[in-house]
């Protein structure tokens, strides 16, 4: 298995992954994008394109964003300041603890790196009972 955790991901790991998780829900949102929900909240959001992420050269819009759910503004600033992330923010999420990925850039990532991300989400938004039970049943290694 630790061999299979460091290929590289792909945009189906991450809807693998959140499903994988307890409690889960999928909603849809008006473009049909899925939104994986613990308890009615969101903790991964693939959005339709929106007006503030975009291609800086050519002014597309990204049609291929995933927001992730972190659990704080240092995690958050962690992944978005170093230079080889693929995370990325836009001023329309200061303040909010989430981080952006494209989809065409989830390759980046190993799936191990991806699952950590889901899970650090899931956790971010599950209620604490859940998440309580959820790292006693899964210790780190």
């Amino acid at each position: 298995m630790a061999g299979g955790e460091e290929r590289r991901a792909r945009v189906e790991d991450v809807h693998e992954l959140a499903l994988g998780m307890p409690h889960v829900t999928v909603v849809h949102g008006k473009g049909g994008n899925p939104i994986y929900q613990v308890g009615g909240k969101s903790f991964v959001f693939f959005r339709t394109a929106r007006p503030d992420a975009f291609d800086p050269e050519t002014g597309e819009r990204y049609p291929d964003v995933i927001v992730f759910w972190v659990p704080s503004e240092s995690d958050k600033q962690a992944m978005v300041q170093d230079e080889n992330s693929p995370f990325f923010t836009t001023p329309h999420f200061n303040g909010h603890a989430s981080v952006l990925l494209r989809g065409s850039r989830v390759g980046e990532l190993t799936l191990r790196e991806v699952r950590e991300v889901v899970q650090d989400a899931w956790l971010a938004r599950a209620s604490r009972r859940r998440a309580e039970t959820w790292l006693r049943e899964h210790p780190e290694p």
